[in-house]
């Protein structure tokens, strides 16, 4: 369909006045609103205004100024079709055959602190949407342009058809269209949802990401969705599957816990071993000694640059992936070799200022949704949160901080046995938090470290004094726990019975 009239109203005005220029450059007439029509004067861009267009002015503040037959009527009218178009001629309806939209800030807006409701429904747009759908249902005969990175697309598609656009180019625009308006709609309803307290619905949509081979076994279908791929560049390796995107997910959001250099190993979402050094390969020596079973198959990740001495160390086991901000030249040499191995870049995405997705877990007939467990602002002024006779040493109280950033990441019930700076036993995922701390202090002896004057951490409370008497008698000088059970008191007195420090911290990290 031959372009000849064009109607461009937009808030993020990226890259605008240029598509424009070169639509004028074509012969295409523009019709603009608001703030674009402003803009394009400014730049000399020749453009009609919609009042112009339609006859009558925008009205209420501008809440009104495209909700018109000419606008739809020329959007929606079936080309080809003799009734549409003697109806159209009769009511002086031109057709309009490109639509470049943007729609107001909505999420930006209520993402902002202090936001009022007033200025998020200011915020919702109206007629925006409307064209949108108008010409994306009308896309045989319209382009839709929803996105500023498809202007190149559009000029080149234009070029090349001598001044029209291709069916499967306006096919693609106007799927995007209605993907667009649907999360579009999605933020705002769950907005409404959190801030009315009145929720009713709760609905996210996401473009694929990829097709993968199988879900969590081979019977079993999946797919990824959202921009997994604007997080990780995938350098080396394999295609990955529905485990390695769980395990690379949760490496990272273990890993984001620490700033200083670290390397994690994790198995089947649980960290196996964890350890900080200012040499990224000592820290791997340290990890790795927590537990030199589990690692095999498993996920390593570090926040520095993956050095060589570090490709070294970890060539020598099978691993499924590697994680890290960046390889050093002579280190991707090295693990290249290995043809399976994926080596993940972490990079940081586009800066966004829409709050994180929620955490979504499906269920008998429904979805449990739930804020993400995010931040460890408990771990500020934890020496007022000491709750026994013997306040914890310094070297302690760093045991505990890496203990307790640790334990959130591991399966309940959870408990890690940490030095100031590397895991020395860890137990998750069991029935019972003694059965849990058993398997810890059974890891460290098997890997023959040593946990006197460790610090163990805790998930959720001790609900009786037996935890804490193992640990003791396992070697911990002190504890770090949420505190909450109704057997605090003798919890307490158990720990100073023992000589312990031990810190509440007043917040639970379940993870099931």
């Amino acid at each position: 369909m031959k372009i000849r009239r064009a109607l461009l109203s937009v808030s993020d005005k990226t890259g605008l006045v240029e598509f424009a220029r070169e639509l004028s450059a074509m012969g295409v007439e523009i019709i603009s609103t608001g703030g674009t029509a402003a803009l394009l004067k400014k730049e000399k861009v020749p453009s009609v205004e919609v009042s112009s267009f339609t006859g009558f002015p925008e009205i209420l503040d501008g809440r009104v100024k495209t909700l018109h037959p000419k606008i739809h009527g020329g959007l929606l009218y079936l080309r080809g079709n003799k009734a549409h178009e003697a109806e159209a001629e009769q009511n002086g309806i031109r057709p309009i055959d490109l639509v470049v939209v943007n729609l107001y800030p909505f999420e930006q807006t209520v993402a902002k602190p202090g936001v009022t409701l007033e200025e998020a429904i200011e915020n919702i747009d109206i007629g925006g949407p409307s064209m949108l759908r108008s010409a994306a249902k009308n896309y045989r005969s319209v382009t839709v342009v929803v996105d500023p990175a498809d202007y190149a697309d559009v000029l080149e598609n234009i070029r090349a058809n001598d001044g029209a656009t291709t069916l499967k180019l306006r096919e693609r625009l106007g799927i995007k269209v209605f993907v667009t308006t649907s999360n579009y709609d999605s933020a705002i309803a769950n907005y409404f949802n959190q801030e009315q307290e009145t929720t009713c619905t709760f609905s996210v949509t996401l473009p694929i990401a990829a097709r993968l081979r199988y879900g969590e076994n081979p019977h079993q279908q999946a797919a990824l969705y959202g921009d997994f791929d604007e997080h990780f560049q995938k350098l080396h390796g394999k295609e990955l599957s529905f485990n390695n995107i769980l395990d690379i997910s949760a490496a990272t959001e273990l890993i984001e816990e620490f700033s200083e250099p670290t390397v994690a190993i994790l198995k089947h979402t649980n960290p196996c071993g964890v350890a900080s050094d200012p040499d990224l390969k000592a820290a791997w020596d340290k990890a790795f000694a927590t537990d030199k079973q589990a690692p095999f198959g498993g996920i390593i990740i570090c926040n520095r640059t993956l050095t060589e001495a570090l490709a070294k160390a970890i060539g020598e086991i099978f691993s499924e992936v590697i994680i890290a901000p960046d390889f050093e030249p002579e280190a991707r040499v090295l693990l290249q070799k290995k043809k399976n191995l994926r080596l993940m870049r972490k990079i940081e995405p586009p800066a966004r200022t829409s709050e994180p997705l929620p955490d979504i877990r499906s269920v008998l007939g429904g979805l449990l949704v739930q804020d993400p467990d995010a931040g460890m602002g408990e771990l500020e002024n934890l020496e007022g949160k000491v709750v026994t006779k013997r306040p914890p040493t310094l070297d302690e109280m760093k045991a505990m901080i890496f203990g307790w950033r640790v334990v959130k990441h591991v399966k309940s019930n959870a408990i890690v046995y940490a030095a100031k700076n590397r895991t020395l036993g860890i137990g998750a995922g069991q029935m019972s938090r003694i059965d849990a701390s058993r398997i810890a202090i059974w890891k460290a002896k098997d890997a023959g470290l040593s946990l006197a004057g460790s610090a163990v951490a805790s998930d959720a409370f001790f609900p009786f004094s037996d935890g804490l008497i193992a640990a003791a008698e396992a070697g911990a000088t002190c504890a770090i726990q949420p505190g909450g059970s109704v057997r605090d008191k003798e919890v307490i007195a158990t720990a100073d019975e023992r000589g312990l420090a031990m810190v509440f911290t007043g917040v639970r990290h379940f993870r099931h």
